[in-house]
């Protein structure tokens, strides 16, 4: 038994403890909960550690440190401790993202170490909502990526993922681990887009996280030509029904606050900001 504030490496018979505190926020850490979910504390099977705090005996706080630093429930004691490991064990991850006050934090305490960094978004506005949009039809032309359209799925999310990032996927390891992910996703019947009628995609997003209580969508990509063309209000809307009726009760997406026009699209089909997250991108 633990009987004073310390952190440490958690271990596979310790799942139940870190569920517990992952299902105290359901909504913000959807993303670490589905992994956890999935492959448990195991490092190899998680693509990761899972690090624990621990105040008098009570793991209260967890960090996820793998390709992402992610702060779960972390509040000022927990932070430093974090931040101790981190710095002790090394910049591995690609980025911090997580509740902004959190990463905030462990990002000014990290960043005389790790810093600088190539970008730092200080407010994405984390969105929610839990029904369909009054007023705006689902498109119907909005489905389920088979698995026989990889090939054509694969470069919108290269351009999706280089526009955002600003850095493409396929650096590296020349884009295996991207591909894999992706084709996890259109497996699992996660992935959906609008084709046009030479068959390119034209609107395409993912469920990319989903727990039993709720789900997170990614990857919202128009292609330039179509931009103010009214796709993504009904396009949103049909993965909205999708994630609504086959996925979870709740549906979240977080934004970078200066895309405003995404930002407006998300409050017509009915989502609504609870909180913010913060992204460090290295």
């Amino acid at each position: 038994m633990l009987t004073q504030t310390t952190s440490r490496v958690l271990e596979p018979s310790d799942l139940d403890a870190a569920l517990a505190v992952l299902d105290r926020e359901p909504v913000a850490n959807a993303f670490v909960t589905s992994r956890v979910r999935i492959a448990g504390l195991d490092p190899w099977r998680l693509g990761g550690e899972m690090w624990g705090w621990y105040e008098d005996g009570m793991l209260t706080s967890l960090c996820y440190a793998g390709a992402n630093l992610v702060p779960i429930c972390a509040g000022p004691r927990a932070v430093r401790a974090f931040a101790d490991r981190a710095r002790r064990a090394g910049r591995r991850c690609s980025s911090i993202v997580g509740p902004s006050g959190a990463t905030a934090d462990l990002w000014r305490l990290l960043e005389p170490h790790w810093g600088p960094a190539r970008e730092v978004r200080r407010h994405q506005p984390l969105m929610v909502t839990d029904r369909l949009p009054a007023g705006i039809a689902p498109d119907p032309y909005v489905r389920r990526v088979r698995k026989d359209e990889m090939e054509t799925i694969m470069p919108a999310c290269v351009a999706m993922f280089t526009e955002e990032v600003g850095v493409s996927p396929l650096a590296g390891d020349g884009g295996l681990l991207y591909q894999a992910r992706v084709a996890e996703l259109v497996g699992s019947g996660r992935s959906f887009a609008r084709f046009d009628a030479d068959g390119k995609v034209v609107f395409k997003a993912e469920i990319g996280a989903a727990t039993e209580h709720a789900c997170q969508i990614q990857g919202v990509w128009v292609a330039p030509e179509y931009r103010g063309t009214g796709l993504a209000a009904p396009g949103m809307a049909a993965v909205l029904r999708y994630a609504l009726a086959d996925v979870a009760p709740v549906v979240s997406l977080y934004v970078n606050d200066f895309n405003t026009a995404a930002r407006r699209t998300y409050r017509r089909v009915g989502f609504q900001e609870v909180g913010a997250f913060m992204s460090v991108l290295f």
